[in-house]
């Protein structure tokens, strides 16, 4: 089996966290650790967080206690009242080797995306670091803010910049991984860092300011709330989880009932995904674009007569608008979010009248079946043909959007997830 070759700029970055790994390691080892109870003791707490990191979730920060715990010893200047002397090389060692320690039962189980993980931990780590413990060293620090609020305020601001640096980062690789739009990638990480990365860049925040007063005790005190939050972010992501397998077994219910072909729903909806990244749609419009991609169909089950292979596109104006409405009031009784109802029921109209989500669901559903039905070569004559219809029935953007995603997957459909 051939392994997939990493994008070249996502290689260069993974490459240039490990550089940083090995020479903080390196130079750690030369010169031995300095304050080893405070080493030992974020060390601890940087593995157990991410030996509690969930997998499989869509959330940005994973592991947030380990976050919090690495952003803290990187902006540690002291500790009970003693300045500390750690330096950025042990700082980002110690939180490298714990981080793999913490990693190895995930990595062993093959869950999660490791090496991306690991590649933000370090350069982010490494950033706070390079921008706080040289000033704190040379005593910049206490010139420019003094103590008390002042100096609070700066941890502040550095750690805001630390997050903005790790979204940049984050958007990047994503980008350089999928070559989705960066844009948009960017747009979704800062609206993710507004939720749970401030609680994360919060606790960091408070854990290193509590430790220079009150000493290392002070860490399992304020991790525990942040541990408290995440167990409720796994049964927030389970939840979540389990609504999104009900609406797929709700969108099989036209398989199983013989109104469409075996997999249209999910490769509807995976295509409908693609093309809604591509023209920068959010995280929450593409999450109701993925939902009315699956539930398209589910209309026809109100049909006495079934759609000659469930082909809506080749009907009629006006009956694959009845069908769409049919939808719309059988997505509307199942409790599903009410503007997925609207997609359903908007996917017929003329594209100039839909939102963007029903011009996306209409253009792909369209090129899956007239793909399916022409055979081989089926795509590029299901893309001429959207083309031609780009007067009335397809918005032009969207088509040419769809043809780029096509373009990248070799005029193939992508995987149903």
């Amino acid at each position: 089996m051939t392994v997939p070759r990493a994008p070249l700029a996502l290689t260069l970055v993974r490459a240039a966290a490990a550089v940083l790994a090995v020479l903080a390691l390196a130079v750690t080892l030369w010169h031995g650790i300095d304050e080893r109870g405070a080493a030992l003791a974020f060390g601890v707490l940087i593995a157990v967080g991410e030996l509690a990191r969930w997998s499989g979730a869509e959330e940005r920060e994973s592991a947030p206690l380990a976050a919090a715990g690495a952003l803290a010893y990187a902006l540690l200047g002291e500790n009970g009242g003693h300045p500390t002397h750690d330096g950025v090389p042990q700082i980002v060692a110690v939180v490298t080797g714990a981080s793999l320690l913490g990693c190895v039962p995930h990595v062993a189980k093959g869950r999660g995306p490791t090496a991306d993980h690991l590649t933000r931990r370090v350069l982010t780590v490494g950033f706070a670091a390079v921008c706080f413990q040289p000033l704190y060293g040379r005593g910049r620090l206490q010139e420019w803010a003094g103590g008390g609020p002042s100096y609070a305020a700066l941890v502040v601001a550095l750690l805001v910049l630390t997050a903005l640096w790790d979204a940049v980062l984050a958007a990047a690789m994503a980008h350089a991984r999928t070559r989705w739009p960066f844009g948009p990638l960017l747009r979704d990480e800062l609206r993710g860092t507004l939720g749970i990365g401030s609680a994360v860049c919060a606790t960091g925040a408070v854990m290193a300011l509590a430790v220079a007063v009150a000493g290392l005790w002070a860490l399992p005190v304020f991790s525990l709330p942040l541990l408290l939050t995440q167990l409720s972010f796994r049964r927030y992501a389970a939840v979540r989880t389990t609504y999104r397998q009900t609406i797929a077994s709700l969108a099989r219910a036209t398989e199983i009932a013989g109104y469409t072909p075996a997999g249209h729903a999910r490769r509807v909806a995976a295509l409908s995904r693609a093309v809604g990244r591509e023209l920068g749609l959010s995280g929450p419009e593409l999450t109701v674009l993925e939902y009315a991609a699956l539930m398209h169909d589910i209309g026809q089950l109100s049909l006495v007569d079934p759609v000659p292979a469930g082909a809506t596109a080749t009907l009629a104006p006006a009956d694959q608008r009845r069908i769409a409405l049919l939808g719309g009031a059988v997505v509307r009784q199942t409790g599903v979010d009410a503007e997925v109802a609207v997609v359903v029921e908007r996917q017929a109209d003329p594209y100039r009248e839909q939102p963007v989500s029903a011009r996306i669901v209409r253009a792909v559903n369209a090129y899956e079946e007239k793909a399916r039905e022409a055979g081989p070569g089926g795509p590029l004559k299901a893309l001429e043909e959207l083309r031609l219809g780009t007067a009335r029935d397809y918005q032009p953007e969207v088509v040419e959007s769809l043809a780029r995603v096509l373009a990248r997957d070799g005029l193939t459909l992508p995987l149903a997830g």
